[in-house]
């Protein structure tokens, strides 16, 4: 058995597939085709449900198994007003495995998701989240640094791996992800003690990626230092920021700020109308960027490790470099 397999081995027992390595669910990009593409591939794809309806998902679901030789999952947004009605989809589907994203789950969630047999991976941006998720029955961790790209913590990944693998590794199966573009990356966090990573930015610009040349374009020319974090203008908007290359549409986010914080000080919505209406704004910028090619006013939400990103290039091809790049690593080290 090769040594990443070794160490990533509750991993691949948790998701199913040859290698802990999981793509993030970026909007607009991961889709039926590269979903299907990473699990074929050996790795784990996942749906990125956003702000879909359920019809929608429903729609997403069966054209990614009709794909799909092996396993892959979805991922929801705790903050979706249909939450359960898209839990309730997954299950009509024997989707066995839902990553919740963006903050505690709602009362009855994680019992919901369980009831179908499906496991539960959440993120955990603290410790003691981490902790709370795994009293409360989660089946794996996600530990996201800043560096990743879209919405984004205020903790590097290095920091956080330091902080929670030591105290969690142990009880459920963590995966490392944000800013990680190459294996021997990979092979640390896993010497760290943890059971396999995610990636998202490396996958965009794969020839299965149905994003937009121009996206694609906008990937491959893009350094680290481009890849940067939207500023919060009202402390009261629960805005998380989000990792993107600067372009017109980074300004256009700023005023769009501006005009949900006055609608919220003339009482013409409430916070979670606020936050709604900032989530969908992403994602209509988002789909402008991926699917139109609009890459000055669309979002290019990229991670830091954009700058690692130099060719089109196959996902199995992209998987096998990060394996090879990871065993060589762990080999070197003895």
């Amino acid at each position: 058995m090769s040594k990443i397999n070794d160490l990533m081995v509750r991993g691949t027992d948790l998701l199913g597939s040859d290698y802990a390595i999981l793509c993030g669910a970026m909007s607009w990009v991961s889709e039926r085709h590269l979903v299907s593409a990473i699990s074929n591939a050996g790795g784990f794809g996942v749906i990125a449900c956003g702000a879909m309806t359920p019809e929608l998902l429903d729609t997403e679901i069966a054209a990614t198994k009709a794909l799909a030789t092996r396993n892959f999952g979805v991922n929801l947004i705790t903050m979706h007003p249909q939450l359960f009605d898209l839990i309730d989809v997954c299950a009509k589907h024997d989707v066995g495995h839902v990553v919740l994203a963006g903050g505690l789950p709602p009362k009855g969630s994680l019992e919901a998701i369980k009831a179908s047999g499906a496991k539960v991976i959440c993120f955990a941006p603290t410790l003691a989240m981490g902790k709370k998720l795994v009293r409360s029955g989660v089946d794996a961790l996600v530990i996201e640094g800043m560096e990743a790209g879209g919405h984004i913590g205020p903790v590097s990944t290095s920091v956080l791996a330091q902080e929670i693998l030591p105290t969690l590794a142990n009880e459920v199966p963590v995966f490392v992800a944000g800013g990680i573009g190459r294996g021997e990356a990979i092979a640390a966090y896993l010497e760290m003690g943890a059971s396999g990573v995610q990636l998202g930015t490396r996958f965009v610009c794969a020839t299965e990626s149905i994003a937009h040349p121009n996206f694609k374009k906008a990937f491959l020319r893009a350094s680290a230092r481009e890849a940067i974090a939207s500023v919060q203008i009202d402390p009261r908007l629960p805005v998380i920021p989000v990792r993107a290359l600067k372009n017109a549409g980074t300004e256009a986010f700023t005023a769009k700020q501006r005009e949900v914080a006055n609608k919220l000080d003339g009482g013409e919505i409430d916070m979670m109308e606020a936050q709604l209406e900032i989530e969908h704004y992403w994602a209509g910028a988002l789909r402008r960027a991926v699917i139109d090619g609009d890459v000055e006013n669309g979002s290019l939400m990229a991670g830091q490790s954009v700058g690692m990103v130099s060719e089109e290039e196959n996902v199995a091809a992209i998987v096998a470099s990060l394996v090879q790049q990871a065993e060589a690593a762990l080999h070197a080290r003895g």
